[in-house]
């Protein structure tokens, strides 16, 4: 089976029944707006309280209505975040937009193609 780098789960209305619905593991998301552009790499790493479901209503709380999302349950959050935005970084030339407020340390270069 080939490795997949990518996300491609679908798409989820970022909603608070939605986001009620989500386990509280650790993991990884992406959060895009209305016409799937993604704006926002984030992890629900150990120190988020109910893991993807607290982070994903954090997420709701601060953007409000019109946006989507999908999340990836992966106990080596940290490690695939990294992964997914340099993968976004390879394939658009950028940083999600809210991710490029605030750029992590030391991102490396990936070439997924």
């Amino acid at each position: 089976m080939p490795l997949r780098l990518r996300l491609d789960k679908p798409w989820q209305p970022l909603t608070a029944e939605t986001a009620a619905r989500l386990p509280g593991q650790l993991g990884v998301y992406q959060v895009a707006d209305a016409a799937g552009i993604i704006v926002f790499i984030g992890q629900a790493g150990a120190r988020a309280p109910f893991g993807l479901r607290s982070e994903l209503q954090r997420e709701l709380g601060a953007r409000g209505p019109g946006y989507q999302f999908r999340v990836e349950v992966n106990q080596q959050y940290r490690t695939r975040w990294f992964e997914l935005l340099m993968v976004h970084q390879a394939d658009h030339g950028s940083l999600p937009a809210d991710n490029a407020k605030n750029p992590p340390p030391a991102l490396g270069r990936l070439s997924p193609n």
